[in-house]
């Protein structure tokens, strides 16, 4: 029974095996297939890679490329900023240098000289009065007419009554015949008037040359003292601001000057802030406050302090027109001050002038003896001196008494005092001196014809 029943397991194994095989094959298809999909993928994925690769390495040359640019650009501007700071060095350099000069020259405007420069003020001022006013001195120093033209005045309405319809040309055409017409003695009064004139007017020319002269040379003598006196606070100056550098002192305000009076809004707010300084308030919130109030009020609330602020006005105007009255007083008073030392420099300048003409005529003499072989001759000691003149009996007596009115003068102003008073003085006190000196000369002269006879007798 056994050996019957063996067989039949072994068909079964046969049976399982293939099963087991097409068992395989269907479990085989499905992970070929995804095996073949994964590596369709990865050559997609492969393709896209290379891509992207080339496309970095297309943005890198790019980029280096740029960065070579940007290189480039940025060593050019690296060298126009050293250039730059080249310059900006050697600006700060000319700018300290500058700086150095502009602080020499504003220590040079705290020079302040202690001079009064009042005679080249007056000199400046004279020489643009006479260029503004050239018409006015040419009318005072004008040439003198000739004979023919004062006789052409003379007749010109004659002429004109005879031939009325001429005009300018013909009228002087015709006077220019008739005096042809005329006899010497006819023109004689003519030509006597042009002489005095002439003669009149050559004094004046010859006045006003020596007086441009004297002032010339005490314009010069002036300056080089001015410059004497400033060089020498200059240099004093100089030192003081070595030793300390203070700041420039504030210009000073003239006390006398009348305040500005304050506006109704400032009056209203002093009122207010005395009420809110209480409050323990700051001066911009007072301000602040004051002014949005003052906004605010009516025009009724307004008005007495407008009326306020009218009256310190008026006040203020009247203060202001005194005020100016005696400024115009003090410059007229200094005016009339300056004119009088005009005339003083004046005189001082001839004075001065006299000096240099004495001078030069010493010179010119003593050149004349030399070129001709002329030596002085010894003065004898017992030849009776010349007697002072009036004037110079003047000056002895008024020299004491001008020395102690103008203390601290020097002699050529000590004489130009006394030359203005000489010429203030009257016919009567001039008389006096002349007297005087009338009696010295007969005594003189009586002196001198004793001395020659006492020569002739030797």
């Amino acid at each position: 029974m056994a050996t019957v029943s063996d067989p039949a397991p072994a068909k079964k194994s046969r049976n399982s095996r293939k099963a087991l095989k097409e068992k395989n094959e269907i479990v085989e298809s499905p992970s070929l297939s995804s095996s073949v999909s994964a590596a369709a993928k990865g050559k997609e994925e492969a393709k896209s890679f290379e891509k992207d690769l080339m496309e970095m390495q297309a943005m890198l040359e790019k980029m280096k490329i740029e960065k070579e640019k940007t290189e480039d650009l940025l060593k050019e501007k690296d060298e126009i900023l050293r250039k730059k700071e080249e310059e900006l060095e050697t600006k700060d350099v000319e700018q300290e240098k500058l700086k150095t000069e502009l602080k020499k020259l504003q220590k040079m405007k705290e020079f302040k000289p202690n001079m009064t420069f009042a005679f080249s003020q007056s000199l400046a001022q004279t020489e643009e009065e006479k260029k503004g006013k050239k018409k006015k001195e040419c009318g005072e120093t004008k040439k003198p007419l000739t004979p023919y033209i004062l006789w052409c005045k003379e007749k010109w309405n004659e002429v004109k009554k005879q031939n009325p319809d001429a005009d300018f040309k013909e009228t002087s055409n015709i006077l220019g015949a008739k005096w042809k017409t005329l006899s010497a003695e006819e023109k004689k009064p003519y030509e006597e008037t042009y002489q005095a004139d002439k003669e009149a007017y050559l004094q004046v020319i010859a006045k006003e040359k020596r007086e441009k002269e004297a002032m010339k040379l005490l314009d010069d003598e002036q300056k080089q003292k001015t410059a004497m006196e400033l060089l020498d606070q200059y240099l004093h100056f100089v030192q003081e601001a070595e030793q300390d550098n203070k700041k420039k002192a504030k210009k000073i305000k003239d006390p006398l000057k009348p305040k500005h009076p304050v506006s109704a809004y400032l009056i209203y707010a002093n009122e207010r802030r005395a009420a809110l300084k209480g409050e323990n308030k700051s001066v911009v919130e007072i301000a602040k406050m004051t002014g949005k109030e003052w906004k605010s009020l009516s025009e009724e609330q307004k008005a007495p302090y407008d009326q306020m602020a009218k009256k310190n006005k008026e006040i203020y105007l009247q203060e202001m027109e005194g005020y100016k009255r005696t400024k115009e007083e003090e410059a007229m008073s200094q005016k009339k001050e300056e004119e009088e030392l005009m005339k003083l420099h004046k005189q001082e300048a001839l004075q001065l002038l006299k000096k240099k003409e004495k001078n030069d005529n010493i010179i010119k003499k003593t050149k004349e003896m030399t070129k001709t072989k002329k030596k002085n001759e010894d003065v004898d000691p017992n030849k009776p001196k010349k007697p002072a003149s009036s004037y110079l009996l003047f000056c002895k007596d008024a020299r004491k008494s001008v020395a102690e009115e103008h203390h601290g003068i020097n002699n050529s102003t000590l004489t130009a005092h006394i030359s203005l008073k000489w010429k203030e003085l009257g016919e009567e006190e001039k008389q006096v001196y002349n007297q005087k000196a009338a009696e010295l000369m007969e005594a003189y002269k009586k002196e001198v014809e004793e001395y020659n006879k006492t020569k002739t007798v030797s």
